[in-house]
Protein backbone atom coordinates (compact mmCIF):
# COMPACT_ATOMS: atom_id res chain seq x y z
CA UNK A 1 0.00 0.00 0.00
CA UNK A 2 1.12 3.56 -0.67
CA UNK A 3 1.93 5.60 2.45
CA UNK A 4 -0.79 8.10 3.32
CA UNK A 5 0.18 11.76 3.35
CA UNK A 6 -1.65 14.97 4.07
CA UNK A 7 -1.09 17.76 1.52
CA UNK A 8 -1.80 21.22 2.94
CA UNK A 9 -2.27 24.47 1.03
CA UNK A 10 -4.12 25.61 -2.05
CA UNK A 11 -1.29 26.70 -4.38
CA UNK A 12 -0.19 23.42 -5.93
CA UNK A 13 0.70 23.02 -9.57
CA UNK A 14 -0.58 20.07 -11.54
CA UNK A 15 2.98 18.76 -11.66
CA UNK A 16 3.21 18.55 -7.87
CA UNK A 17 -0.23 17.02 -7.50
CA UNK A 18 0.56 14.37 -10.09
CA UNK A 19 3.95 13.51 -8.59
CA UNK A 20 2.67 13.03 -5.06
CA UNK A 21 -0.46 11.22 -6.22
CA UNK A 22 1.64 8.67 -8.10
CA UNK A 23 3.78 7.86 -5.08
CA UNK A 24 1.36 8.29 -2.17
CA UNK A 25 -2.19 7.99 -0.99
CA UNK A 26 -2.82 11.75 -0.86
CA UNK A 27 -5.37 13.71 1.11
CA UNK A 28 -5.52 17.33 -0.10
CA UNK A 29 -6.72 20.03 2.27
CA UNK A 30 -6.43 23.76 1.70
CA UNK A 31 -5.99 24.66 5.38
CA UNK A 32 -4.76 23.02 8.56
CA UNK A 33 -7.64 20.74 9.61
CA UNK A 34 -9.25 20.93 13.01
CA UNK A 35 -10.28 18.14 15.32
CA UNK A 36 -13.92 17.42 14.80
CA UNK A 37 -13.66 17.63 11.02
CA UNK A 38 -15.23 14.28 10.12
CA UNK A 39 -13.30 13.90 6.85
CA UNK A 40 -10.01 14.59 8.59
CA UNK A 41 -10.72 12.47 11.67
CA UNK A 42 -11.44 9.51 9.40
CA UNK A 43 -7.91 9.57 7.94
CA UNK A 44 -5.81 11.09 10.76
CA UNK A 45 -4.72 7.74 12.15
CA UNK A 46 -3.25 6.66 8.81
CA UNK A 47 -1.26 9.79 7.95
CA UNK A 48 2.50 9.22 7.95
CA UNK A 49 3.69 12.35 6.17
CA UNK A 50 2.69 15.98 5.70
CA UNK A 51 3.54 18.04 2.63
CA UNK A 52 2.96 21.70 3.43
CA UNK A 53 4.02 25.21 2.44
CA UNK A 54 6.47 27.44 4.23
CA UNK A 55 3.72 29.89 5.11
CA UNK A 56 1.17 27.37 6.34
CA UNK A 57 3.50 24.92 8.09
CA UNK A 58 2.00 22.66 10.73
CA UNK A 59 0.74 23.34 14.24
CA UNK A 60 1.42 21.47 17.48
CA UNK A 61 -2.29 20.62 17.57
CA UNK A 62 -2.08 18.99 14.14
CA UNK A 63 1.00 17.01 15.14
CA UNK A 64 -0.87 15.71 18.19
CA UNK A 65 -3.69 14.48 15.95
CA UNK A 66 -1.37 12.42 13.72
CA UNK A 67 -0.08 9.49 15.83
CA UNK A 68 1.81 7.84 12.93
CA UNK A 69 3.46 10.98 11.58
CA UNK A 70 7.04 10.28 10.38
CA UNK A 71 7.97 13.29 8.27
CA UNK A 72 6.99 16.89 7.51
CA UNK A 73 8.13 18.18 4.13
CA UNK A 74 8.02 21.90 3.39
CA UNK A 75 7.53 23.02 -0.21
CA UNK A 76 9.72 26.09 0.26
CA UNK A 77 12.68 27.26 2.30
CA UNK A 78 11.17 28.80 5.44
CA UNK A 79 10.47 26.52 8.39
CA UNK A 80 9.39 29.21 10.86
CA UNK A 81 5.78 27.96 10.73
CA UNK A 82 6.85 24.58 12.13
CA UNK A 83 7.24 23.62 15.82
CA UNK A 84 10.75 22.32 15.22
CA UNK A 85 11.54 21.44 18.85
CA UNK A 86 8.34 19.42 19.17
CA UNK A 87 8.99 17.58 15.91
CA UNK A 88 12.57 16.82 16.97
CA UNK A 89 11.41 15.53 20.36
CA UNK A 90 9.01 13.16 18.60
CA UNK A 91 11.65 12.00 16.14
CA UNK A 92 9.71 13.39 13.19
CA UNK A 93 11.91 14.26 10.22
CA UNK A 94 11.71 17.70 8.59
CA UNK A 95 12.81 18.63 5.07
CA UNK A 96 12.55 21.74 2.90
CA UNK A 97 13.50 22.73 -0.66
CA UNK A 98 16.52 25.08 -0.56
CA UNK A 99 18.72 26.12 -3.48
CA UNK A 100 16.22 25.35 -6.26
CA UNK A 101 14.44 28.67 -5.73
CA UNK A 102 17.43 30.85 -4.83
CA UNK A 103 17.98 32.38 -8.26
CA UNK A 104 14.32 33.13 -8.95
CA UNK A 105 13.80 34.71 -5.52
CA UNK A 106 16.96 36.80 -5.94
CA UNK A 107 15.79 37.89 -9.40
CA UNK A 108 12.46 38.88 -7.90
CA UNK A 109 14.13 40.91 -5.15
CA UNK A 110 15.95 42.92 -7.82
CA UNK A 111 12.74 43.28 -9.82
CA UNK A 112 10.92 44.56 -6.74
CA UNK A 113 13.71 46.99 -5.93
CA UNK A 114 13.83 48.35 -9.47
CA UNK A 115 10.04 48.62 -9.67
CA UNK A 116 9.99 50.53 -6.39
CA UNK A 117 12.82 53.00 -6.91
CA UNK A 118 11.90 53.67 -10.56
CA UNK A 119 8.18 53.86 -9.69
CA UNK A 120 7.19 51.32 -12.34
CA UNK A 121 3.56 50.82 -11.25
CA UNK A 122 2.97 54.58 -11.32
CA UNK A 123 4.51 54.86 -14.77
CA UNK A 124 2.26 52.08 -16.00
CA UNK A 125 -0.79 53.86 -14.61
CA UNK A 126 0.41 57.15 -16.11
CA UNK A 127 0.34 55.62 -19.60
CA UNK A 128 -2.92 53.70 -19.12
CA UNK A 129 -4.72 56.78 -17.77
CA UNK A 130 -3.79 58.80 -20.84
CA UNK A 131 -1.58 61.17 -18.87
CA UNK A 132 1.33 60.68 -21.27
CA UNK A 133 -0.82 61.53 -24.27
CA UNK A 134 -2.08 64.56 -22.35
CA UNK A 135 1.54 65.58 -21.60
CA UNK A 136 0.90 65.63 -17.87
CA UNK A 137 4.03 66.37 -15.79
CA UNK A 138 6.01 63.43 -14.38
CA UNK A 139 8.06 65.28 -11.79
CA UNK A 140 5.95 64.10 -8.86
CA UNK A 141 7.01 60.48 -9.42
CA UNK A 142 10.45 61.04 -7.83
CA UNK A 143 12.19 58.04 -9.38
CA UNK A 144 15.65 57.21 -8.02
CA UNK A 145 18.82 55.89 -9.64
CA UNK A 146 20.70 52.84 -8.35
CA UNK A 147 24.29 53.41 -9.41
CA UNK A 148 26.54 54.65 -6.63
CA UNK A 149 24.01 53.89 -3.90
CA UNK A 150 24.46 51.45 -1.02
CA UNK A 151 22.29 48.35 -0.75
CA UNK A 152 22.15 46.87 2.72
CA UNK A 153 21.15 43.22 2.90
CA UNK A 154 19.77 41.77 6.12
CA UNK A 155 20.52 38.06 6.14
CA UNK A 156 23.48 37.02 4.01
CA UNK A 157 22.69 33.39 3.31
CA UNK A 158 22.08 31.78 -0.08
CA UNK A 159 19.43 34.25 -1.18
CA UNK A 160 21.08 37.31 0.35
CA UNK A 161 24.36 36.56 -1.43
CA UNK A 162 22.54 35.93 -4.72
CA UNK A 163 20.78 39.30 -4.37
CA UNK A 164 24.12 40.98 -3.64
CA UNK A 165 25.74 39.49 -6.75
CA UNK A 166 22.95 40.84 -8.92
CA UNK A 167 22.88 44.30 -7.38
CA UNK A 168 26.61 44.75 -7.83
CA UNK A 169 25.96 44.58 -11.56
CA UNK A 170 23.81 47.71 -11.22
CA UNK A 171 26.69 49.62 -9.67
CA UNK A 172 25.48 49.35 -6.09
CA UNK A 173 27.83 49.02 -3.15
CA UNK A 174 26.93 46.11 -0.90
CA UNK A 175 26.76 46.05 2.88
CA UNK A 176 25.09 43.38 4.98
CA UNK A 177 24.25 42.40 8.51
CA UNK A 178 23.62 39.09 10.19
CA UNK A 179 24.61 37.77 13.59
CA UNK A 180 27.39 35.52 12.25
CA UNK A 181 30.36 37.06 10.40
CA UNK A 182 29.35 35.64 7.03
CA UNK A 183 31.54 35.13 3.95
CA UNK A 184 32.64 38.76 3.50
CA UNK A 185 33.45 40.27 6.93
CA UNK A 186 34.72 43.52 5.41
CA UNK A 187 31.22 44.24 4.06
CA UNK A 188 29.47 43.43 7.33
CA UNK A 189 28.10 46.35 9.32
CA UNK A 190 28.62 46.44 13.06
CA UNK A 191 24.89 46.22 13.78
CA UNK A 192 21.52 46.24 12.09
CA UNK A 193 21.11 49.90 13.04
CA UNK A 194 24.48 50.73 11.53
CA UNK A 195 23.50 48.93 8.32
CA UNK A 196 20.30 50.97 8.05
CA UNK A 197 22.23 54.19 8.62
CA UNK A 198 24.80 53.27 5.97
CA UNK A 199 22.29 52.14 3.32
CA UNK A 200 20.10 53.81 0.73
CA UNK A 201 18.13 50.61 0.18
CA UNK A 202 17.56 47.82 2.70
CA UNK A 203 16.73 44.36 1.34
CA UNK A 204 15.36 41.86 3.86
CA UNK A 205 16.44 38.27 3.23
CA UNK A 206 16.56 36.84 6.76
CA UNK A 207 14.50 33.86 7.96
CA UNK A 208 11.25 34.35 9.83
CA UNK A 209 10.49 33.08 13.32
CA UNK A 210 10.70 34.27 16.89
CA UNK A 211 14.34 35.38 16.61
CA UNK A 212 13.60 37.90 13.86
CA UNK A 213 10.04 38.95 14.70
CA UNK A 214 9.69 42.74 14.59
CA UNK A 215 13.42 43.10 13.89
CA UNK A 216 12.80 45.98 11.48
CA UNK A 217 11.25 48.38 13.97
CA UNK A 218 10.67 52.12 14.04
CA UNK A 219 14.31 52.88 14.88
CA UNK A 220 15.62 50.88 11.92
CA UNK A 221 13.03 52.34 9.54
CA UNK A 222 13.83 55.90 10.60
CA UNK A 223 17.56 55.22 10.28
CA UNK A 224 16.97 54.26 6.64
CA UNK A 225 15.40 57.67 6.24
CA UNK A 226 13.07 59.74 4.06
CA UNK A 227 15.00 58.93 0.88
CA UNK A 228 15.48 55.28 1.78
CA UNK A 229 13.78 52.22 0.30
CA UNK A 230 12.82 49.03 2.13
CA UNK A 231 12.42 45.76 0.21
CA UNK A 232 10.99 42.72 1.97
CA UNK A 233 11.15 39.25 0.41
CA UNK A 234 11.69 37.53 3.78
CA UNK A 235 8.63 37.22 6.02
CA UNK A 236 6.06 39.84 6.93
CA UNK A 237 6.68 39.17 10.61
CA UNK A 238 10.23 40.56 10.49
CA UNK A 239 8.83 44.10 10.08
CA UNK A 240 6.79 46.15 12.53
CA UNK A 241 4.05 46.69 9.95
CA UNK A 242 2.30 49.50 11.84
CA UNK A 243 5.58 51.41 12.17
CA UNK A 244 6.28 50.85 8.48
CA UNK A 245 2.89 52.18 7.42
CA UNK A 246 3.23 55.26 9.61
CA UNK A 247 6.72 56.04 8.29
CA UNK A 248 5.59 55.71 4.67
CA UNK A 249 2.56 57.91 5.31
CA UNK A 250 4.42 60.79 6.91
CA UNK A 251 7.61 60.68 4.83
CA UNK A 252 10.04 59.25 7.37
CA UNK A 253 10.64 56.42 4.85
CA UNK A 254 10.79 57.10 1.13
CA UNK A 255 9.37 53.91 -0.38
CA UNK A 256 8.86 50.19 0.11
CA UNK A 257 8.53 47.09 -2.05
CA UNK A 258 6.73 44.31 -0.18
CA UNK A 259 6.24 40.71 -1.25
CA UNK A 260 5.29 39.49 2.24
CA UNK A 261 2.97 40.75 4.96
CA UNK A 262 2.23 40.24 8.62
CA UNK A 263 -1.17 38.57 8.16
CA UNK A 264 -1.18 37.12 4.65
CA UNK A 265 -3.15 37.31 2.48
CA UNK A 266 -4.63 40.34 4.26
CA UNK A 267 -2.83 43.59 3.41
CA UNK A 268 -3.54 46.72 5.47
CA UNK A 269 -5.83 49.17 3.67
CA UNK A 270 -3.36 51.94 4.52
CA UNK A 271 -0.68 50.22 2.41
CA UNK A 272 -3.09 49.78 -0.49
CA UNK A 273 -3.72 53.52 -0.49
CA UNK A 274 -0.05 54.55 -0.78
CA UNK A 275 1.65 55.42 -4.07
CA UNK A 276 5.16 54.97 -2.66
CA UNK A 277 4.69 51.22 -2.15
CA UNK A 278 4.86 48.29 -4.57
CA UNK A 279 2.86 45.26 -3.39
CA UNK A 280 3.13 41.67 -4.63
CA UNK A 281 1.43 38.46 -3.36
CA UNK A 282 4.33 36.47 -1.83
CA UNK A 283 5.43 35.54 -5.33
CA UNK A 284 9.23 35.52 -5.11
CA UNK A 285 9.56 31.87 -6.15
CA UNK A 286 6.53 31.89 -8.41
CA UNK A 287 8.04 30.75 -11.68
CA UNK A 288 7.13 27.58 -13.53
CA UNK A 289 10.73 26.38 -13.29
CA UNK A 290 11.17 27.02 -9.57
CA UNK A 291 7.82 25.49 -8.66
CA UNK A 292 8.57 22.36 -10.69
CA UNK A 293 11.98 22.00 -9.06
CA UNK A 294 10.55 22.61 -5.58
CA UNK A 295 7.82 20.04 -6.17
CA UNK A 296 10.28 17.45 -7.46
CA UNK A 297 12.58 17.97 -4.47
CA UNK A 298 9.72 17.82 -1.98
CA UNK A 299 8.52 14.55 -3.47
CA UNK A 300 12.08 13.22 -3.57
CA UNK A 301 12.39 13.84 0.17
CA UNK A 302 9.17 11.96 0.86
CA UNK A 303 10.10 9.06 -1.43
CA UNK A 304 13.58 8.77 0.08
CA UNK A 305 12.15 8.69 3.60
CA UNK A 306 9.65 5.94 2.92
CA UNK A 307 12.25 3.97 0.93
CA UNK A 308 14.65 4.13 3.86
CA UNK A 309 17.16 6.26 1.95
CA UNK A 310 19.04 9.40 3.11
CA UNK A 311 16.96 12.55 2.86
CA UNK A 312 18.14 14.89 0.07
CA UNK A 313 17.59 18.11 2.03
CA UNK A 314 16.93 17.55 5.74
CA UNK A 315 16.44 20.47 8.12
CA UNK A 316 18.88 20.07 10.98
Amino acid sequence: MKPSILVLGSVWSNDVREQVAQAFDCHFMTAIPQAGDAAFDAIAGSIRGVLTTGTLGVTPALVAQLPRLDIVTVHGVGVDALPLSLLADKGIHVTNTPDVLTDDVADFAVLLLLSTVRRLPLLDRYVRAGDWAAKAPLGHLQARALRGKVAGIVGFGRIGQAVAARLQGFGLQIRYYQRSPGPAPAQRSASLLALAQESDMLVLCMPGGADTQGMIDREIIEALGPEGTLINIARGTVVDEAALVAALQDGRLGAAGLDVFENEPRVPAALLALDNVVLTPHAGSFTVEARRAMGALAVANLVAHFDGQPLPTPVD
